[in-house]
């Protein structure tokens, strides 16, 4: 009980940041309705019981299991079974992804229906299990990941040249859907059951970047669909904003449909960890036990956690973006650089994330050095969505180009660890607080901005906000590079 209350104490911290962000906004800027407003309150109460609950149960069962799967795959000694059980590993654990769903959704939206819901599902799904297969075996082999990822982005500029400028922001958009709450840290664990059996020297740098990598497999999937398909001069549309009406009703309705998505999403972990406990783990009764009641736990967590983003959270997002942009249109960079370094701090993956990091490394790299640097990055992330929003003439791989060029170049200079962690953290930033709030903040802005294209421009915010934590997380490792050689000296 202890662990849970400082659990929930912790949470407390990152959530609440942005929801006194909104309490102000609402008393200056943005006035909203005072039934929204208790909806966002009572959001916020359930987000941080269901993200405390959500973080306890992942530590006791998620994490676990995923390093007992990595450790056993390895254990295999043949790098094809290696390649096949991560590919079915990735596969299993995204196709069930709540976040995925929303964005084949969407994309049979933005395609006009040419895009069915199951074949980005099962596009999406294939792409992030051949990089998580690949994934592992680079760890075995101890390629370096800064050429690994050149390499992987290298591909993706050159199948950018022939994407449509939609399907350019769908496809790295459709990386932030496949990392979210409960993806990321089967797949952190999965990289770091992998590395620590394999051991040596380079253990702790191999623990980091299979999220990366994960993240990459969506983007080059949908490329080469949209591509293959011949998906240019899209008629789509962006699906209508309607608002929620009561207080407490809105809840009473998500939860009978969140409780039901959760299911699915752990359905698949549950699923392969009872089939790998008969044939490959073997576990005693209390160590079973152990993990069943923490994957509980984690369905608790994760249902309270996506009720309150999705019934209190959401909605206030696109309100707030419509209006800041049709009264205060000069002022929505500020606020979305403000919502961004905040938001970031509400993420499940990005605790778990930032734990990983201070552990693997033994306190050397603290986790609020990381969200320091995590938050400045999606904080400018949001802010230049913003700005490409109002003006027409931007473009998003005005931003998108240069940015992944530069995280290429960074990773070069920068030590080896620091280059998994980046490509990591822009995985785990854009997960469900992101693609709601954020995403919902930037189609209210898009909306009533006459210029803007609410399809394309709320596209390409998470598109921003998953390419930026590259870039801060190298400067950061850059600076960590620079002090250590002070110190030696």
């Amino acid at each position: 009980m202890n662990i849970i209350l400082k659990q929930l104490k912790e949470v407390s911290l990152s959530v609440l940041p942005i929801t006194f962000l909104v309490i102000i906004l609402h008393f200056t800027i943005v006035p909203i309705e005072t039934e929204m407003l208790l909806r966002f309150l009572i959001g916020a109460m359930i987000v941080i019981l269901g993200l405390g609950i959500f973080l306890f149960g992942a530590n006791l069962a998620v994490v676990p299991i995923g390093n007992l799967m990595g450790e056993t795959i390895t254990r295999t000694n043949k790098y094809y079974w290696v390649g096949i059980l991560g590919f079915l590993l990735g596969f299993l654990i995204t196709i069930a992804e709540p976040d995925l769903q929303i964005l084949a959704h969407q994309v049979r939206l933005a395609s006009g229906g040419i895009v069915s819901n199951v074949l980005i599902l099962v596009v999406v799904s294939v792409g992030v299990g051949i990089m998580v297969g690949i994934g592992l075996i680079r760890i075995i082999y101890g390629t370096p990941l800064n050429k690994m990822f050149t390499a992987v982005y290298f591909i993706i500029f050159l199948l950018g040249l022939k994407t449509s400028e939609e399907f350019l922001a769908i496809s790295v958009d459709a990386s932030g859907a496949t990392t979210g709450a409960m993806t990321t840290p089967f797949i952190l664990a999965l990289g770091y059951g992998v590395s620590q059996l394999k051991g040596g020297k380079t253990y702790e740098e191999d623990s980091f970047g299979l999220v990366g990598l994960a993240s990459a497999g969506p983007i080059l999937a949908v490329m080469i669909m949209s591509i293959v398909k011949r998906l240019t001069n899209i008629q789509g549309e962006a699906e209508a904003f309607v608002p929620n009406v009561g207080i407490i009703s809105p809840y009473l309705r998500e939860f009978p449909k969140i409780m039901k998505e959760s299911v699915f999403t752990l359905a698949p972990l549950l699923i392969l960890f009872l089939i790998f406990d008969i044939l490959r783990f073997k576990l005693n009764k209390r160590h079973k036990n152990r993990i069943l009641k923490g994957l509980l736990y984690t369905y608790i967590g994760l249902t309270l956690f996506l009720v309150g983003v999705n019934a209190g959270f959401m909605e206030v997002g696109r309100v707030m973006g419509e209006g800041i942009a049709n009264f205060h249109p000069v002022m929505l960079p500020i606020i979305g650089f403000l919502m961004g370094m905040v938001v970031v701090l509400a993420e499940p993956a990005v605790h778990v994330l930032t734990q990983q990091v201070e552990e693997v490394t033994s306190g050397y790299i603290k986790r609020k050095v990381i969200l320091v640097a995590l938050s400045s990055g999606i904080a400018l992330a949001v802010a230049m969505s913003m700005l490409r929003i109002m003006i027409p003439t931007v473009k998003l791989w005005h931003f998108l180009l240069p940015g992944f060029a530069l995280a290429a170049l960074l990773s070069y200079f920068v030590p080896p660890i620091f280059v998994g962690i980046a490509y990591d953290s822009g995985g785990v930033a854009s997960g469900p607080m992101t693609a709601t709030f954020v995403l919902a903040f930037a189609q209210g802005a898009a909306g009533a901005i006459p210029t803007a294209n609410v399809l394309i421009d709320g596209f390409g915010v998470i598109a921003m906000v998953a390419m930026t934590p590259l870039v801060a997380i190298q400067i950061l490792g850059f600076i960590f590079k620079i002090k250590s050689k002070k110190e030696s000296n």
